[in-house]
């Protein structure tokens, strides 16, 4: 396992925990008490930016996570002959 390899499935993994941030933070902000003081119509716009964003993230990742860590056996079973 090279440098670049091991970045990527770090990066990669790094990645997947924002994304249980930013869908975390965007209910939060919807759901919580605390926010109470800020107008609910800009707490439901501010909060959706971020589950979006938070899903728009994971589909990247999801992408990123097969090309990462599925499609490196592939190549590697086909060079052996396997």
């Amino acid at each position: 396992m090279s440098g670049k390899d091991l970045y990527q499935k770090i990066s990669v993994i790094f990645g997947g925990v924002m994304v249980f941030f930013y869908v975390g933070f965007g209910l939060f902000f919807i759901l919580s008490p605390l926010f109470s003081n800020i107008d609910k119509v800009l707490r439901i716009i501010f909060g959706s930016a971020f589950l979006l964003f938070g899903l728009a993230r994971a589909f990247r990742t999801y992408e990123k996570i097969r090309e990462v860590f599925f499609s490196e056996n592939d190549t590697e079973n086909q060079s052996s002959g396997l």
